[in-house]
Formats: C-alpha cells, sequence, structure tokens
C-alpha cells in the first residue's frame, strides 16, 4: 500500500489517495519517517529489519527452495536467535516461499521373463555405517531436443549422491556410467557387505551391469514390479531433484545445459542442504561425524 501511494503520489496527492484507501495521511508519512531513520522505529520493528536481509541471502543462497522451516533451521545453524514465526512473518512479508513436490513420474520398464536377484532390503532403507547399502534410479527430463536422463546412486546412510549421469540414451550404458563414478569415488574395498539395490528396469537387471556389480563385490538386491515403494529412498530423491531444478524452469535446451544444472544442485545437495531425517545437517556433515567417531567406537567395543 506504501508502494502504491510512492508511486502516485505526484499525480494525485498523497491526502486523495489516502482518503481513497481508507488510511489516515499520518500513518502514510509515520511510515515514510521510519524509513528515514531506522531508530523511530520499535524494537520489533528494529529487529525485523536486521534480521530480513539474513532472511532473504539464505533463501538465495540455497536454490531458493527452502521454506520457513528450513530457512529458520540454517539460521539457527550460522548462530541467529530468531524465532520460527519470525522467519515465516517476513518470508510471508516478502512473497518467499519453498517449492512443493509434484507427483512422481513411472520411469520403470521391466522384463518379466528376466531374471531377477533377490530383494535384500524389504523396504528398509537404513544404514549403519556408509557403504552398507546403496540405491540407484533414474529420472527424466523434457529438453528441446529430446529427452535427457538422470541417473542417480545413493549412499542411504547420510543420503548422499555418490554417482550421477546425464545421457540423451537410457541405454544400460548409462546407469553403468552412474555406477562407475560412485565405485570410483568410494572404492568400496574390504569384508564389510555392500548391497547394491534397485527396481526392476531393464536397465539394472541387464547381464552387464549385474557382471560388473559382481566384478565390484557388491551384492545386487532388486525390489518388486513397479512399486515404487520397493525403491522408495531414491523415488524421494528424484523427486527433490525434478521440484528444487527441473520444475522450476519452463524449459530446458540441451542436455548440457542439464547436465551443469545437476552438477552444481549435487554439490549443493551434498554440502549444504539440511535433511531433516539427519537431524538438520548436510548429508556430507553426517558422514564427517560418523567418521569422527570411529575411533572412540573402537575403544568402546
Amino acid at each position: 500500500m506504501i508502494g502504491f501511494i510512492d508511486d502516485h503520489r505526484e499525480a494525485h496527492g498523497i491526502e486523495p489517495i489516502c482518503r481513497l484507501l481508507q488510511i489516515a495521511p499520518s500513518t502514510y508519512h509515520a511510515h515514510k519517517q521510519r524509513q528515514r531513520d531506522p531508530q523511530r522505529c520499535s524494537a520489533r520493528g528494529q529487529r525485523d529489519m536486521a534480521l530480513l536481509p539474513q532472511v532473504e541471502r539464505v533463501w538465495n543462497e540455497n536454490f531458493r527452495v527452502y521454506g520457513v522451516r528450513k530457512v529458520w533451521r540454517q539460521l539457527r545453524r550460522e548462530g541467529f536467535g530468531v524465532a520460527r514465526c519470525t522467519v515465516e512473518r517476513l518470508m510471508k512479508r516478502q512473497g518467499l516461499r519453498g517449492v512443493i513436490r509434484g507427483k512422481g513420474v513411472r520411469t520403470t520398464v521391466s522384463n518379466p521373463s528376466a531374471p531377477c536377484p533377490l530383494d535384500h532390503v524389504q523396504r528398509h532403507f537404513k544404514a549403519d555405517r556408509p557403504n552398507a547399502l546403496w540405491v540407484s534410479d533414474f529420472t527424466y527430463v523434457s529438453t528441446w531436443h529430446g529427452f535427457v536422463y538422470v541417473a542417480f546412486v545413493i549412499d542411504v546412510y547420510a543420503r548422499r549422491i555418490v554417482g550421477r549421469r546425464a545421457s540423451t540414451s537410457a541405454r544400460t550404458d548409462f546407469v553403468l556410467d552412474a555406477l562407475e563414478q560412485a565405485l570410483h569415488a568410494r572404492r568400496p574395498v574390504g569384508p564389510n557387505r555392500l548391497i547394491h539395490h534397485s527396481d526392476r528396469g531393464v536397465q539394472y537387471v541387464s547381464i552387464r551391469y549385474t557382471e560388473r556389480l559382481a566384478d565390484a563385490g557388491l551384492e545386487p538386491s532388486v525390489g518388486s514390479v513397479g512399486d515404487s515403494y520397493d525403491n522408495a529412498l531414491a523415488e524421494t530423491i528424484n523427486g527433490l531433484y525434478k521440484a528444487e531444478v527441473i520444475h522450476r524452469r519452463s524449459s530446458w535446451r540441451t542436455r548440457e545445459e542439464v547436465e551443469w544444472a545437476t552438477l552444481q544442485w549435487v554439490d549443493w545437495y551434498n554440502n549444504r542442504r539440511l535433511m531433516e531425517p539427519l537431524g538438520h545437517i548436510p548429508p556430507a556433515e553426517a558422514e564427517a561425524n560418523y567418521y569422527s567417531q570411529i575411533p572412540s567406537l573402537a575403544i568402546a567395543a
């Protein structure tokens, strides 16, 4: 309302506009005085003026996807003693909103006649250490030049993305590339068991893929046909990716454009995105906390 008066005061005058809007001219003048001299504001107003840039900064620095809860959590992590309701009020004032996830799209194409490994997960997506359970899945993005398929490999312990690949083809090669990146990044060796879980998509039950899992010492696990709950964690990460990156633009031009955006998002997701199931810390921090406790865990044992 104040902005409307500012825009039209030269043409119509302040008092006629205030009379039309049914507010007192003194209210307008008092507001303008507080803008010129913040010391005239109430204690709450001064606090709001100090917090507002921080709220906007956190929202902008995190892909503009955070809602009230995560902006508040991040501010608390940074040492700002602010109430959740204050963050909610300031975000509402500035028109800042978090993204809302949409309904997932089924991408699994299975071959009922293909032999499949057993399901060693049984919808229990929990792990007591890194490199105990990986889940894999892929989704697709529509571009000007056709579909781009994006595959992820996720370590369940901290929900960290350890492998990714974007391709214009949904053949086995592209999910194999995501797996190879995960193997190179994590280098899982030693006697500890590592399960690789996926849905029954033809790419994941292909001979080449299962042979590569065996060569790397990973134990394959496959869920039920067409049941998204049997690979629910990977579906969740796909949903976050689509909501926080893909659906926020009206169109994508090329595979390279999608791949660059995906790379930026994965870096942010792994190192800065607050994850509620982890206690509102990023995946990388959760893994670092685990490894920092290993000496003390060995002593306790």
